[in-house]
């Protein structure tokens, strides 16, 4: 979801001189999975290292503690989301697809996380910062894709900066799940009726 996080080899890195074996993404991405559809709270690392199959201290080379860890798998979730938002977009070409393609990529993204991971990192400040830190990215990608409409003379002339507020506002919404509770609607549902609202309230 996050416009600008790195992809390829970048996405190897732990830090300053540190990149990620073939192994631990891997198993990067298969802990995804794991929380991703059972949430995190309830599992201690024994637990994970049981579900995985692999050691304590395989674990430990990919974080210090079961917090960081968990913080270093959102991050990955959502660096693996990347190249899918943007293969959606460049799949199309009229400014409008461009933007629909975008928020139902994100839709579609987020269909498969469940309500206890959703439960789960509204409740863990660090996760949830990582949520955050990605709505914005994604926010800013759409103010860019709407200012490309409004420069090509497909949306109205509107404050693109503006408008794209007005989405990230809504999708901090959508990430606090307390509105769209009352509404019974899924994350992804939600964005899906956004892509609409936002293209139809811009197209000329």
């Amino acid at each position: 979801m996050s416009a600008g996080t790195p992809t390829g080899p970048d996405r190897a890195a732990r830090g300053p001189g540190r990149r990620r074996t073939a192994r631990q993404l891997d198993l990067l991405d298969r802990l995804v999975d794991l929380m991703t559809s059972e949430g995190f709270s309830e599992f201690t690392l024994d637990d994970i290292a049981t579900r995985m199959r692999c050691s304590k201290t395989t674990l430990y080379a990919l974080a210090p503690s079961k917090p960081e860890l968990v913080v270093e798998v959102v991050k990955q979730y959502f660096r693996n989301s990347v190249p899918r938002m943007e293969e959606s977009v460049a799949a199309v070409e009229a400014p409008a697809d461009r933007v629909t393609a975008y928020l139902l990529a994100v839709a579609d993204y987020l269909a498969p996380l469940s309500r206890d991971f959703m439960d789960d990192l509204a409740t863990f400040a660090p996760a949830a910062e990582v949520y955050r830190t990605n709505t914005i990215a994604a926010a800013n990608r759409i103010r860019d894709l709407i200012a490309e409409g409004i420069a090509a003379g497909q949306f109205r002339a509107v404050n693109a900066a503006f408008a794209a507020e007005m989405v990230a506002a809504t999708m901090f919404e959508i990430q606090r799940g307390e509105l769209f509770a009352r509404l019974e609607m899924s994350d992804s549902e939600a964005y899906t009726e956004l892509a609409s609202l936002v293209v139809g309230a811009l197209t000329v």
